[in-house]
């Protein structure tokens, strides 16, 4: 049976999300199923977005500053920025600037980038200007795919923060499979896939690239003679032992933030560490020390060594 496909329905919500709804008929029984659920995890994860990862301050080398005239903590001013949606062709690192003289309110419109790049949500906080300071910030924007953190991000450019950036331009998908009757011990499905995005992308493109990710990959299956047996042994290697980042902590944003910034990532990697050179990083006081040796005896009932047992 050839496959039916319908775009039924589009929509534009208040909030600037893209909603479209279609339909996939004359579908054998379990197809709708299989479908459904690729392209589903295809276009939650596989789609290119654009996000802000990088900003530069002047004068403040870590989010906990603060800056003179403004409202908001640096901490909070990167909270809004990762709001921001952009759209762009480019592939390469995209630059902004943000220039303005308080009091006021900076908003997304107020970033004004040396590209072609279209902001979706203009009129998204960024922060309050409560004086007559002058506000001189530079940005950085790229494309890539999910989620990254910041600390993952290349330092490309002196002096700048890096931002966790959500690239993901699809916000939801869901999907529903209808048995459709046709005669008697004959049914077909049909499948109704209704995919939401952040504006910066239409639904129907979504569906379409991630359409093109599963055809390409599946791609080099398609040939039998591509499918040979290696008559060389394939030598297993070991598993790799099983690693527990520190998001299993569960800790405070602060003490987690320190962590991270010191290239601490699993508990593997803290265990290396006594008390006393935890107490020692930097920006890290006694009571975030406190909660990462409770954290550590709670969860996994390991104490870390002291220097002056």
């Amino acid at each position: 049976m050839e496959l039916k496909f319908k775009y039924i329905k589009s929509s534009i919500e208040e909030s600037g999300h893209s909603v479209g709804h279609f339909l996939m008929s004359n579908l054998s029984p379990g197809q709708g199923l299989t479908i459904g659920n690729a392209l589903r995890r295809v276009l939650l994860s596989n789609i290119e977005g654009i996000a802000i990862t990088a900003i530069r301050i002047p004068g403040a080398s870590h989010e906990f500053s603060t800056i003179p005239g403004m409202r908001e903590d640096i901490l909070e001013l990167l909270l809004n920025l990762k709001q921001v949606i952009l759209k762009s062709e480019t592939k390469d690192l995209i630059s902004g600037k943000i220039r303005l003289e308080g009091p006021g309110i900076i908003t997304a419109n107020s970033i004004k980038f040396d590209s072609e790049v279209k902001i979706i949500n203009p009129n998204q906080y960024i922060a309050t200007i409560a004086t007559n300071t002058k506000i001189d910030l530079d940005i950085i924007a790229e494309q890539g795919i999910g989620y990254r953190f910041g600390d993952q991000s290349e330092q490309h450019y002196r002096d700048f923060l890096n931002i966790d950036a959500i690239f993901m331009p699809v916000l939801k998908v869901n999907y529903s499979i209808n048995n459709v009757y046709l005669s008697y011990n004959k049914t077909t499905e049909s499948l109704i896939l209704e995919i939401t995005t952040n504006g910066s992308i239409t639904p129907e493109k979504a569906l379409s690239e991630a359409a093109q990710n599963l055809m390409l990959w599946f791609s080099t299956l398609t040939q039998e003679k591509d499918l040979t047996l290696e008559n060389s042994k394939i030598q297993q290697s070991p598993l790799p032992p099983e690693i527990i980042l520190i998001e299993e902590l569960q800790l405070p944003v602060r003490a987690y933030n320190c962590l991270k910034r010191s290239g601490i990532n699993s508990v593997d990697e803290l265990l290396k560490y006594s008390q006393e050179d935890i107490k020692e990083i930097k920006n890290f006081g006694k009571k975030s020390a406190e909660e990462v040796f409770q954290a550590l005896k709670i969860k996994f009932n390991i104490v870390l060594p002291s220097l002056k047992s």
